[in-house]
């Protein structure tokens, strides 16, 4: 009778659970990179909000949210909104792919933002100023009855108080096809209003941002004492596109963006983003 051991196969479904498992792969969080479009470089997101939204490679000018901007320009704490209260509404009843009244509040929603409007006042390097800006996160800018008259009380604020006025333009979207005639009447308001406000002596110092398009570039954004404008925005009424479809030829190189704007005199000065609230305030100094 043999006396070897019994040998004893192990289970299989022992042997699986004792082996290694394999790894799962980390895959990279969306939202921690981005492609600069203007050099295509692959950039960390943080080390662009660092950089005042500036790409480090090209210094490309990313968008920039409304508050982030006062954030940037002002000095700490010492911006105050005015008219938060006023919120647009839908005379028309108008619809597209959606209703406007759903438009609106899903915009707000998105941007935090009751309009694409903020104004208010505040102290840029210790000098006092009526500010303005329009956000192109909201329905691209667009001028709407609330966006003309923020701005028209503003400027008619700067006025009573004697104070210079500053309004940064990054409206992709002019008059606002949605409120109609009333989104037209907002141009001349406006308009009319920085007329009274320049007989009275003001100063008012415009900047203009990427992208400035259609009724606000045809009305307050053009009207500055002094204009300002950041590297390579987009400037212009109509789209370049629509542009040469119109006038069927080739358009010059850089046609419509703000080098090439100041080089025909419709800008004074390009300033990029990191300089902007010093010459803001170098300007004040130097015209007052």
């Amino acid at each position: 009778m043999s006396t070897e051991p019994e040998t004893v196969n192990p289970d299989v479904s022992d042997m699986a659970e004792d082996a290694p498992q394999p790894r799962k792969k980390r895959g990279v969080p969306e939202g921690l990179w981005l492609r600069c479009p203007s050099c295509s470089a692959t950039i960390f997101r943080k080390q662009v909000e660092k950089n005042l939204r500036m790409c480090p490679e090209c210094s490309h000018h990313f968008y920039v949210p409304g508050r982030v901007r006062i954030e940037q320009l002002f000095d700490h704490d010492s911006f105050e909104e005015w008219y938060t209260g006023i919120t647009p509404v839908d005379p028309l009843g108008f619809s597209d792919k959606k209703a406007y009244k759903d438009r609106l509040v899903s915009e707000q929603k998105k941007t935090g933002l009751s309009e694409a409007c903020i104004v208010g006042k505040g102290y840029m390097r210790g000098r006092p100023l009526i500010f303005g800006l329009t956000d192109s996160a909201f329905i691209m800018g667009s001028m709407g009855s609330v966006v003309g008259e923020k701005l028209t009380r503003a400027t008619e604020e700067a006025m009573k108080q004697k104070l210079p006025l500053a309004i940064v333009s990054g409206s992709g979207g002019g008059a606002r096809m949605h409120e109609g005639i009333l989104s037209l009447m907002q141009m001349g308001k406006v308009s009319a209003a920085l007329g009274r406000y320049h007989d009275a002596g003001g100063l008012y110092i415009s900047i203009l941002t990427d992208p400035t398009m259609g009724g606000v570039a045809a009305s307050f954004a053009s009207l500055g004492d002094v204009v300002l404008a950041e590297p390579k925005a987009l400037i212009g009424f109509a789209g370049p596109r629509v542009v040469k479809a119109t006038v069927h030829s080739e358009l010059p190189e850089g046609f419509q963006t703000s080098e090439f704007l100041l080089q025909h005199g419709f800008v004074d000065r390009i300033v990029s983003r990191p300089d902007l609230r010093s010459e803001i305030a170098r300007t004040i100094d130097y015209c007052t």
